[in-house]
């Protein structure tokens, strides 16, 4: 009996430790459980909502947007072609040393702006005083053959002397007179002094107004009388010169209207020029092209000058196409965007391919699902965008 007590005692014991129920779940762990897969969701609605910015009524009045559709606007269709910006021969010269010699001063640099008659450097040359003693010599004698005719002269019509003694005198002394006229305008060639005292060095002035293209000389060098030290170009006169292929030769006509870029425009600073095609080649080169000469509608822009880089289209006819403010396009790591209206102070990008540019407008193509009646930002629109960087930094 006292056996069985015991057996008893010691299986009541141990039901406790083999028959507990298991821990039941805290609502913590349920609430974390149900809370993950909206937060997944909040994430993947943020990758989602990249492209768009919200602005409040006071930003918008403060970045200045504006809105608008799209436009149909008539613009020219045409060839797209390449060429650079030249000056005609007339204004740009090469500046030589009549006598050379050696350059004993100088300090221009390219790009200096020089008046006509300015000087551009000076020439050191041993012939200069050779040259300026032939004149003061025959100067000389000039002087005593016209005291010899007037003499011979007198005695002749005295009847003293004969008259082969006269017409000897005539002609020594008109030889002489030509031989004194030469070398001085031989030394005001080389912008010596005619007479005076004698110089070793003589000025080289510029020959016309306008800005140093080039510099080829320094001091102490020996330069030659074909050795072009300086090339000036006057930029008042450029015209633009364009290369045309040959099968589309016979789409240009004199007059047509060309636009034109500078290629070292930046892309939201890129202005339009334009020009009227005022010659065409008659020769087709090595590369089968053909140039065309345009003279520019605005020669006064300091922004333009010898042998830059364009991109040009000359005009052949006008077509209407859907458009937009040049303010409206943006661009956004090597991409085209504009900025649709989806409700008062909330916008979202869209990428657009771009056509042709005029009068501050764009051709614009639009997503296939994106309607042409979408309202767009027309102003402003790189507000917008550095809105969007903004608040993706600050994430």
């Amino acid at each position: 009996m006292h056996k069985i007590t015991s057996l008893v005692l010691l299986l009541g014991l141990s039901l406790p430790f083999g028959c507990t129920p298991d821990k039941p779940e805290t609502a913590a762990d349920a609430e974390g459980r149900e809370a993950a897969p909206p937060n997944q969701q909040e994430g993947e609605e943020a990758e989602e909502t990249t492209d768009l910015v919200t602005l409040s009524p006071a930003q918008q009045q403060v970045a200045g947007i504006q809105t608008g559709h799209l436009t149909n606007r008539p613009m020219g269709t045409g060839l797209a072609v390449t060429g650079t910006l030249d000056v005609p021969p007339e204004s740009a010269v090469s500046v030589t040393a009549q006598l050379g010699g050696f350059v004993e001063n100088t300090e221009l640099l390219q790009g200096t702006r020089v008046r006509k008659g300015e000087v551009l450097a000076t020439i050191r040359n041993p012939e200069f005083v050779t040259l300026q003693q032939e004149y003061l010599e025959t100067q000389a004698r000039l002087a005593y053959a016209r005291t010899e005719l007037a003499r011979q002269k007198e005695l002749y019509e005295q009847e003293v002397a004969p008259q082969k003694n006269y017409q000897r005198a005539q002609a020594d002394y008109h030889a002489l007179r030509v031989q004194t006229d030469a070398l001085a305008a031989r030394l005001r060639l080389v912008n010596l002094p005619v007479g005076g005292r004698l110089i070793t060095t003589a000025p080289i002035r510029a020959p016309r107004a306008g800005f140093v293209r080039a510099v080829n000389v320094t001091v102490g060098q020996a330069v030659t009388p074909t050795d072009a030290l300086f090339e000036i170009v006057d930029p008042e006169h450029l015209h633009v010169e364009l290369t045309v292929f040959e099968r589309d030769v016979a789409r240009v006509q004199k007059g047509q209207l060309i636009r034109f870029t500078l290629a070292s425009d930046s892309t939201g600073a890129r202005r339009e020029r334009t020009a009227r095609v005022y010659l065409i080649g008659r020769a087709i080169g090595e590369d089968r092209t053909v140039r065309v000469h345009g003279h520019l509608n605005q020669e006064n822009d300091p922004a333009l000058l010898p042998g830059l880089y364009v991109r040009a289209l000359i005009e052949t006819g006008r077509t209407e196409v859907p458009a937009l403010p040049d303010a409206a396009v943006v661009r956004f790591e090597g991409r085209n965007y504009v900025y649709a209206v989806e409700a008062p102070g909330r916008y979202r990008m869209v990428p657009v391919t771009l056509g042709r540019s005029e009068d501050n407008f764009t051709e614009v193509t639009l997503p296939t699902s994106v309607p042409a009646t979408t309202t767009f930002v027309t102003a402003a629109a790189y507000s917008l965008l550095a809105k969007m960087k903004n608040a993706e930094e600050e994430e």
